[in-house]
């Protein structure tokens, strides 16, 4: 029973201090300890309870004191609690701190909560960063196509992170810029001879504002030589023209076909009212006949000279085909 007693004991113990060395870090406190950072060890007993792992906490924490920087569990515990990255935001102000850049720690914090590498923000306010646009094209005055393409030198602006544009509002502008300073040309050879004149108006525009960075300079890197577009709009408003004066030609000829058509009815009703005239005069003279305003003879003389009408009609139409048959 002794032997029983002390092992149950003894697992009792174990249980116990598993227990207190989960919720409580000795090893954690012992290094805040060595590294001069105060901090109590129900402190650290109360992020356990309050969720938060205290190595998320105190380490950071140890790099801010040993940097020379004056920050407490609760700004970092309550970053932590906020959703934000505490070791980067340690770490940006330390690199700011370096770098003789003001940056408090709730600003950094909002910048950080605001879902922007605060850290990388900071690094680049001292190295600034290399933007590069894609070939942009715009068209000069003559008609010619002129692509460049341009390096923006950019530097964060730590102020206005929070709410500011990003590189792709940035590089948008630039190009804007581009395109009008191209359409605002003379000539593409002048951008050829000069491109820093593209350069100097863009930035003298002051495309940053509003932007999470400043920009610092921007120059051409590639200049080069597309299309004729002006040739080409040209071509196509000559085939357009074509094709309109085409289609009003086809509608004139449809026009005069219609009216072509239209007349030879006209004809055709003319005709046959030739005809029934022609028709009647036999019925008038046989009328004249009966009632005694014609004669026989006067009937003889006008069959006399019908006939003749016709023979010289009948004539003239040989003479004519002879004539034809000497000219083939």
């Amino acid at each position: 029973m002794g032997t029983i007693s002390v092992l149950i004991i003894a697992v009792v113990i174990i249980v116990l201090l598993a227990i207190f060395f989960t919720f409580v870090p000795i090893m954690l406190w012992i290094s805040a300890l060595a590294a001069g950072v105060r901090i109590g060890i129900f402190t650290l007993v109360g992020m356990r309870l309050r969720r938060v792992t205290p190595r998320r906490v105190v380490n950071p924490l140890i790099k801010a004191v040993k940097a020379g920087m004056q920050l407490s569990t609760n700004q970092l515990e309550g970053h932590y609690l906020a959703g934000g990255n505490v070791d980067r935001v340690v770490n940006a102000l330390i690199a700011a701190h370096r770098a003789n850049i003001e940056l408090s720690f709730e600003r950094c914090a909002a910048i950080d909560l605001a879902g922007r590498n605060v850290l990388e923000a900071v690094q680049m306010s001292v190295n600034p960063k290399v933007i590069e646009t894609p070939f942009i094209a715009g068209v000069a005055m003559d008609g010619i196509e002129v692509k460049a393409k341009a390096r923006i030198t950019v530097r964060a602006n730590i102020d206005r992170l929070v709410g500011g544009a990003g590189e792709e509002t940035v590089i948008a502008r630039v190009g804007e810029g581009i395109v009008s300073t191209l359409g605002s040309s003379d000539s593409h050879k002048k951008v050829l001879e000069n491109p820093d004149l593209i350069s100097q108006t863009v930035l003298s525009k002051g495309l940053d504002a509003g932007t999470a960075f400043e920009i610092l300079s921007i120059d051409i890197a590639d200049v080069d030589i597309g299309k004729n577009i002006g040739a080409h709009l040209q071509t196509e408003q000559a085939e357009a023209d074509k094709n309109i004066a085409q289609a009003k030609a086809e509608e004139r000829r449809a026009m005069a076909v219609a009216k072509e058509q239209e007349m030879k009815a006209r004809v055709e009703e003319m005709h046959a009212k030739v005809v029934e005239s022609e028709a009647e005069v036999p019925l008038a003279m046989a009328k004249a006949l009966k009632e005694g305003h014609m004669g026989v003879m006067d009937y003889m003389n006008y069959n006399n000279i019908k006939a003749d009408t016709e023979m010289r009609s009948a004539v003239g139409e040989v003479n004519h085909d002879n004539k034809d048959d000497r000219k083939r």
